[in-house]
C-alpha cells in the first residue's frame, strides 16, 4: 500500500507555534531542519501522524455539532501522511520520498493536547492515533505529494493508559 505526504511542519522552540512548509530537509543529525526537537532527541528526530488516525481521534470527540475543527498541527507532529497504515511497533520502517525513517515508538500524547481541546489526550492514545516517533535512517528532502511506503512492519504493540 502506498500513501502520500500531505503535511510538513516544524517549530523553532518549546511552545512555539507550528510552521507548515511545502518541503523540508531531513538529516541524520537534526531530523527536520529548523525543528527544535530533532537534534536533541536521537530516537525522536521526526514525528509522523496519519490523517486517518487524526480524523478518528477527532470523531471520538464529536458532539451534536460534529467533530471539533482542529488542524493537524495541533498534534505538533512533523509529517502528516494519508493512505497508509503505519506500523504500530518499534522497528517499523517508513519511506517518504527518498527518506527512510525507523519507528522508535508511539508518540505519546501529552498535557498540551488537553490544553488544545479537552479530551484530545485520551482520544489520541488508542491504536497509536497520536502517531509515531522516528529516527532518520536515510536523509534527504521531502515535499508535499511524496509517496509514503511501509518497508518493515513488525508485530503490533499496543500500550494502555493507566487507570
Amino acid at each position: 500500500m502506498i500513501g502520500r505526504l500531505i503535511g510538513i511542519a516544524r517549530r523553532e522552540g518549546r511552545r512555539k507555534p507550528m510552521e507548515t512548509m511545502t518541503s523540508g530537509v531531513i538529516s541524520l543529525e537534526a531530523g527536520l531542519a529548523s525543528d527544535s526537537r530533532g537534534a536533541k532527541f536521537v530516537t525522536r528526530q521526526i514525528t509522523v501522524l496519519g490523517r486517518e488516525d487524526w480524523e478518528a481521534a477527532l470523531m471520538d470527540l464529536a458532539d451534536l455539532m460534529g467533530p471539533p475543527d482542529l488542524p493537524w498541527t495541533t498534534r505538533r507532529a512533523n509529517l502528516l501522511v494519508e493512505g497508509v497504515r503505519m506500523p504500530r511497533a518499534k522497528g517499523g520502517v517508513l519511506r517518504i520520498g527518498a527518506v527512510e525513517l525507523e519507528i522508535t515508538g508511539q508518540t505519546n500524547p501529552c498535557h498540551r493536547m488537553e490544553e488544545a481541546y479537552q479530551g484530545l489526550l485520551r482520544s489520541l492514545h488508542p491504536e497509536w492515533r497520536g502517531g509515531v516517533t522516528c529516527r532518520v535512517r536515510t536523509a534527504g528532502v521531502v515535499k508535499l505529494g511524496d509517496a509514503v511506503e511501509v518497508l518493515v512492519s513488525p508485530k503490533e504493540h499496543n500500550m494502555r493508559l493507566p487507570g
